[in-house]
């Protein structure tokens, strides 16, 4: 029984992380969106991934129209994008 008990409130704890996970992701794309529109390079928002936009949010806004192009021609992965961007915006309030 507490074998059981235990493994079920492991399985809980990994659920309910990975809700709050799938909603921070959202939040940031919704941001994105927002800021893309900003800027007018919302036009781009549907050739990047999910992991590619959040990858993106660390971007300044005068970096951010050639990283794009850049991650949709090259196809860069969001850790490449990382690495490519040269101004950082840290995102202090993820949790």
């Amino acid at each position: 029984g507490l074998l059981l008990t235990s493994i079920a409130v492991g399985c809980l704890v990994m659920l309910v992380r990975g809700y709050a996970l799938r909603l921070q992701d959202r939040i940031i794309r919704l941001e994105m969106q927002t800021r893309l529109v900003r800027l007018g390079l919302d036009a781009n928002l549907p050739r990047l991934s999910l992991r590619q936009i959040i990858a993106l949010r660390f971007a300044s806004d005068a970096e951010l129209r050639a990283l794009i192009d850049r991650a949709i021609a090259e196809n860069l992965d969001p850790d490449q994008i990382k690495r490519a961007v040269t101004s950082w915006q840290g995102d202090h309030l993820r949790t």
